[in-house]
């Protein structure tokens, strides 16, 4: 899989604690056709993460030809480990009999993350859980801690 070369240690924790709780992870399957500003999904029914990977790099201009380009690199990677980690947090809540995770009421979802909120919110219908989503996406520790606390 092609997004795998994107990622840190931190994501490939992640996949590993993810696949212990029994997902997997697919990419660019027909859920990614729902729009080119999807980069992730959670599949409950199939129990899997979905890395729409071209959506990743239509979104930055990331080519083959142009991949030298470190910053297009680097914002395709960004858009890449955020998709997964929050996915990840979607399978820690599913761990937690389907409710949000018990996390630090002090943190909050930076405001560039609106319209990403409102777009997975028309999808899911669930803004409690999209939002504790996008909080925790740039927190890859406490994905892991979480991940670990309610799904092994």
């Amino acid at each position: 899989m092609e997004f795998i070369e994107f990622l840190d240690k931190a994501e490939l924790e992640i996949i590993k604690i993810v696949e212990q709780a029994g997902y997997k992870t697919e990419e660019n399957t027909k859920l990614c056709l729902l729009g080119e500003n999807y980069v992730g999904f959670l599949n409950k029914r199939k129990k899997e993460i979905v890395i729409c990977t071209s959506n990743a790099k239509k979104k930055t201009g990331y080519t083959l030809l142009r991949n030298k380009n470190k910053d297009i690199y680097e914002r395709t990677a960004l858009h890449i480990k955020k998709a997964l980690r929050h996915e990840a947090v979607h399978i820690a809540q599913e761990c937690n009999d389907g409710k949000i995770l018990t996390i630090d009421k002090k943190l909050s979802m930076n405001p560039s993350k609106i319209n990403a909120l409102k777009g997975s919110i028309k999808i899911s219908g669930e803004e409690r859980k999209e939002k504790q989503a996008y909080i925790l996406e740039d927190k890859p520790r406490l994905i892991k801690n979480e991940l670990r606390k309610y799904c092994l």
